[in-house]
């Protein structure tokens, strides 16, 4: 199954995120045309904060031994934390059943939308990604691509190099839960503000190239 995930809260039909998603799909189906797609477009279905009740029942959980979701019910304690684990168990179901999770992500104010940082919060549930039985991480063998839109440039050499917390933290975080590095792929179209930011004057070039390049990876990474 591929879970595929939008977290722009630009729904138009210029976001680069949902373009590159999008064609990652297309070209995806085309491999596998019997395979499942399932999508969470997190603008249309935000995913609700936590609240209090979600760390109570977590806490219980790991002092419990971090058990597998289907155990997580026997240790709920009143309505409130039910419907936090009603929230959470369909979204750790489908990243556990997923061989392939495709995350659309834009740079908002140099790091992830709040959208996807509430799915993040979610699903990171103690215990939820390890094997009772080995203790390794149940994601170990999922493939991920991230890909990724910024307003401006980040590379190596510019002004704002040192100001990406996008691709870091997605990086630690999913290899955290368990991706292995060998099986992340991150993506990313920058300068795409070049049309309205007067900073990027004379950029246009340089973001179309980087739009171009990042449409060939990620119809490259789909093929494989």
């Amino acid at each position: 199954m591929l879970l595929h995930i939008d977290s722009s809260a630009d729904t138009a039909a210029d976001s680069v995120t949902r373009d590159l998603t999008d064609r990652f799909v297309t070209e995806w189906r085309t491999r596998h045309p019997a395979a499942e797609v399932c999508r969470r477009d997190l603008a249309a279905d935000p995913v609700a904060p936590l609240t209090a009740a979600y760390p109570a029942l977590g806490r219980r959980v790991e002092r419990a031994g971090l058990l597998p979701p289907e155990q997580v019910p026997a240790l709920l304690d009143g309505p409130a934390e039910a419907r936090e684990w009603a929230l959470t168990l369909p979204l750790l179901t489908e990243l556990r059943s997923a061989h392939t999770v495709l995350l659309g992500v834009p740079m908002y104010n140099f790091s992830v939308p709040a959208l996807l940082k509430a799915w993040i919060d979610r699903v990171a549930f103690p215990g939820a990604f390890t094997d009772p039985d080995t203790g390794e991480s149940l994601l170990r063998d999922t493939r991920v691509v991230v890909v990724m839109a910024r307003g401006g440039g980040y590379g190596p050499g510019t002004p704002r190099a040192g100001h990406d917390f996008q691709t870091p933290y997605l990086r630690a975080w999913l290899t955290a839960l368990g991706v292995r590095p060998a099986h992340l792929a991150l993506v990313a179209a920058e300068l795409t503000r070049v049309d309205v930011l007067p900073a990027l004057a004379g950029l246009a070039k340089a973001a179309a190239a980087s739009h171009a390049a990042a449409r060939e990876t990620v119809t490259s990474l789909a093929a494989r």
